[in-house]
């Protein structure tokens, strides 16, 4: 009897290859965390690195879950509207609290994490009968709410997702090496590379001012235009974040304050950069201005919104369809997450969140 396994591997001609090695213990490149990337698996692992204060590389840890579901006050057999899937952890407490009764749509627009979130929700016995998973953008919730019904409660959480930011593929951080991308839905639109490609000068001093706050703006779109007029790529993180150290070691900053002064202008460009790519700010003025139309009367929305921008767009809208008489209710004060959360889960210190009621 012929060995099929030896004339396939002859026919092919395609060599077994190993996966990567684990190297260490707790490895630091994220190709190798494959323990880490399966906390279900490798629990012992997971645990030991969020004790470190530490989200699980390709997971992520849900912000100020105990404030939302209290203000959101969920109860069986209600509709309710997460608009933004992500992980999908949010959406898993949330239908925790409907109980096998009632629906629960969740929209993302990265195809990529909301498949694995989709069947993570499964495994956990969220099927299709109590889930809806939607590939769209929060800011078509008109049409989600005329296809499915208005809604009982609404939770968007503005923040990218750490499993997005983990990944070095998708360009997320300065710290990881990896194609300058920054689009929440990679099979869209153009990358962060090719955007600064288009912008001269003084658009992306704008872009840096407006979506940012950036302190530095002039001096780093000024270096960029000298890289991109003496033909040096900028198409990876390493080398935006280099090209961002070079501009501000032109600039007067103590020798003691350099580097974190460089980091945080580094989080601030790459935040501006991903702002402007997904047209952040623009889709976030849909969702509140659609907001009011598809809540029930009485229906409840939470917004966790992680920069001054975001908030205070936030914040304007909801004072403005309060005074409009769309809302009988709106936080007057920012709810921050405990210090606690903020020790555990450092991701979490940036966080507000703002809430209305319809």
């Amino acid at each position: 009897m012929e060995n099929n396994y030896t004339k396939n591997s002859i026919d092919n001609n395609t060599p077994h290859k190993r996966r990567v090695r684990y190297s260490g213990k707790y490895p630091k490149r994220y190709e190798e965390k494959y323990k880490e990337l399966n906390p279900e698996k490798y629990k012992d692992i997971a645990d030991h690195v969020k004790a470190k204060g530490n989200t699980p590389a390709g997971t992520h840890i849900s912000i100020m879950v105990d404030e939302i579901l209290e203000f959101l006050d969920i109860k069986p057999g209600q509709q309710g509207l997460d608009c933004t899937f992500g992980y999908g952890g949010h959406s898993s407490h949330m239908l925790s609290k409907l109980n096998g009764q009632g629906h629960l749509i969740s929209l993302d627009v990265d195809p990529i994490e909301s498949a694995k979130s989709k069947k993570r929700l499964e495994n956990m016995g969220y099927g299709e009968d109590i889930l809806t998973v939607e590939l769209t953008n929060f800011a078509n919730i008109d049409k989600i709410a005329e296809k499915y019904g208005k809604f009982d409660f609404v939770l968007a959480d503005l923040g990218v997702s750490s499993m997005q930011i983990d990944n070095p593929e998708r360009g997320f951080s300065y710290k990881i090496d990896g194609p300058l991308d920054l689009r929440l839905d990679p099979t869209k639109g153009i990358t962060a590379a090719e955007r600064i490609l288009e912008l001269d000068e003084d658009d992306l001093i704008g872009v840096l001012i407006e979506n940012a706050d950036e302190p530095y703006a002039e001096l780093i779109a000024k270096t960029v235009t000298s890289f991109k007029k003496s033909g040096q790529p900028i198409e990876t993180t390493t080398q935006f974040r280099k090209i961002i150290e070079k501009a501000l070691s032109t600039a007067n900053i103590p020798k003691n304050e350099f580097k974190d002064t460089v980091k945080k202008s580094c989080a601030r460009c790459f935040q501006a950069l991903r702002i402007d790519i997904n047209h952040e700010y623009d889709v976030l003025y849909d969702l509140l201005c659609k907001l009011p139309g598809v809540l029930n009367p009485g229906g409840r929305v939470a917004i966790l919104t992680f920069h001054s921008g975001e908030d205070r767009l936030v914040k304007q809208a909801f004072k403005q369809q309060a005074r409009e008489g769309l809302y009988s209710e709106v936080a007057r004060d920012v709810i921050r997450p405990s210090a606690k959360e903020c020790v555990d889960n450092p991701r979490s210190k940036s966080t507000k969140m703002r809430w209305a009621i319809k």
